[in-house]
């Protein structure tokens, strides 16, 4: 019983506290309002949500804080072999999908938000195919020289994905009123979760210490910083820009990653 009530009081502070509900708010908050200051030209204090939490809002806190606990990030009270990446994957996912379900008039391209969603999945399940486990921090620390053009495949599409999934394309459906410069409280609790996620699966899991709990927040903090970019690339150019590389392009190299998995694992049989 003693051992029971241990593991449940380790787990409630892993989803609550970090790498949870905490660890994704405080992230998240400092890197939303990086991004409205990067497009809106200039740092102030947003308008924070003055309505009462929506369904959608609530999916992705349980999916958010969910995806969390599974990162290989320091510290991480529950034990490595309690974590999936399939959990990660499916909770993640289900922050897309529970916007197209129950909002679905101002989500920007459904159709093509969808492929993109499949799209990352490839990225971050291909990895898996060869070593056969789902451990996450395994398949950062996977550093054989045959798998190692899969993972940067992988990995670059992990971040082409990103702007598409943390709405950071210049797309406006018709009639949305979030143009202004209000946070996002649905998108501050993915940052985390999302960036943190690209750390555990393409680098080697970090030490529990001061060093690695440094290393894995500098990387995630980087990838984010690349969405960012990628994101204020796309607003400057406009949605031309954006239609062309989602359309054209991460479908056609989704298909190359796919080849490059499967010859990977034929290769290595």
């Amino acid at each position: 019983m003693a051992q029971l009530l241990a593991s449940l009081a380790t787990n409630a502070a892993a989803l609550v506290l970090y790498p949870g509900l905490l660890a994704a708010a405080v992230f998240g908050g400092v890197a939303e309002i990086s991004w409205l200051s990067l497009t809106m030209g200039g740092w102030a204090s947003p308008d924070l949500p003055r309505r009462r939490p929506t369904p959608v809002l609530a999916t992705v806190l349980l999916c958010s804080i969910l995806a969390g606990v599974q990162l290989a990030a320091p510290f991480n009270p529950v034990p490595s072999a309690e974590r999936s990446v399939v959990v990660a994957a499916i909770a993640l996912a289900f922050t897309a999908w529970a916007e197209l379900a129950l909002t679905v008039e101002l989500v920007v391209e459904p159709r093509w938000l969808l492929i993109v969603q499949f799209c990352w999945l490839l990225a971050v399940l291909a990895p898996a195919v060869q070593p056969e486990t789902l451990r996450p921090q395994v398949l950062g620390n996977m550093l054989v020289p045959a798998l190692l053009p899969l993972k940067v495949a992988c990995g670059a599409l992990y971040v082409l994905c990103l702007p598409a999934l943390l709405q950071l394309w210049p797309f406006a459906p018709p009639g949305d009123r979030r143009a202004r410069r209000r946070l996002d409280a649905a998108r501050s609790l993915c940052w985390f979760p999302y960036c943190g996620l690209f750390t555990t699966l393409f680098f080697p899991p970090p030490a529990d210490d001061l060093l690695g709990l440094l290393r894995f927040f500098g990387i995630t903090a980087v990838v984010a910083a690349l969405a960012m970019g990628a994101g204020v690339v796309m607003q400057r150019r406009g949605a031309v820009l954006a239609r062309a590389l989602y359309m054209r392009a991460i479908g056609p190299y989704a298909l190359v990653v796919l080849v490059v998995a499967v010859v990977t694992s034929l290769k290595l049989r």
